[in-house]
């Protein structure tokens, strides 16, 4: 089974050239946070940056915006008026969408997910929201349970999904814990193709389908069991995709690039490593 490389980043990371404006590397719409979750947008954005994007923009209720936006000077946040995302929320996100394809010459991408909760109302507006979508998204976290019932809505789209087992489980119906390599990567493989989807199962070893070709990722660390690094991984992988690159390769770089930069700040912090030291690890991978 073919795994991932640094080879990954010579296709994605070149040298700019020198006539280069803002958003020729695109822009990426982080929707998460609820009124007790406010951290999953925020490290979205800023592991988005530290992979190239231009311009990320966080939508979210006004709690988790105000608290986004105080938290570095590179971050903008757009507070919706409801304390979680409800179907009130969802002309909004449709005009910031398509604003945001406007701006950037469609080189627009989405991370949905993180922190958003899974009460029925913030539920059915995800899966109204992408149904709507066209662009590229990386559906994570709290999105993935809202997907469990309506996984039609985003059959053949050009979409990443990046389930733990847990959601993997909550997706397919099927439990991968007790299971061997090869028996997860079948399952993954299988739900990939019936879905039309990427899917990116994180692991030990991270396994990337599109249902027709897979990948293995074995960068990582121990110490990556801290909270937030799906976090890190899921704004990676959109930021990649609002650059340009389709969902399997975006999956292959962001796991490879995710991994890599908590492994080398797991050296220094070890049982003390924040997913804010990978982020800051990042650029490192990078060249």
């Amino acid at each position: 089974m073919k795994k991932t490389t640094k080879e990954i980043l010579k296709k994605i990371y070149k040298n700019r050239p020198i006539k280069t404006h803002k958003y020729n590397y695109g822009m990426l719409l982080v929707i998460g946070g609820s009124e007790i979750y406010s951290g999953s947008p925020a490290l979205n954005a800023l592991a988005a940056f530290r992979s190239g994007v231009d311009m990320v923009q966080v939508i979210a209720p006004k709690r988790t915006a105000d608290i986004v936006a105080s938290f570095s000077p590179n971050l903008v946040a757009y507070p919706l008026e409801e304390k979680c995302l409800t179907e009130k929320s969802l002309s909004t996100l449709i005009l910031m969408t398509d604003s945001a394809k406007i701006i950037s010459s469609g080189k627009t991408a989405v991370v949905i997910g993180g922190g958003v909760g899974r009460s029925k109302e913030t539920q059915e507006l995800i899966c109204h929201y992408l149904s709507c979508l066209s662009i590229p998204a990386v559906i994570d976290a709290d999105a993935i349970h809202a997907l469990a019932k309506n996984q039609k809505i985003i059959f053949n789209k050009p979409f990443l999904l990046t389930p733990h087992g847990y959601e993997f489980f909550i997706l397919s119906g099927k439990k991968t814990n007790d299971l061997s390599l090869s028996e997860k990567i079948k399952a993954v493989e299988e739900e990939a193709e019936k879905l039309g989807t990427t899917i990116l199962l994180k692991g030990k070893t991270d396994i990337i389908s599109n249902g027709k070709k897979t990948i293995l990722n074995e960068t990582g660390s121990p110490y990556m069991t801290v909270g937030g690094t799906g976090d890190t991984l899921a704004g990676i992988c959109g930021s990649i995709m609002a650059q340009g690159f389709d969902p399997f390769s975006s999956a292959q770089a962001g796991a490879f690039i995710n991994g890599q930069a908590g492994a080398l700040a797991a050296k220094e912090k070890k049982e003390g490593l924040l997913a804010t030291d990978l982020i800051e690890a990042i650029p490192r991978v990078l060249h």
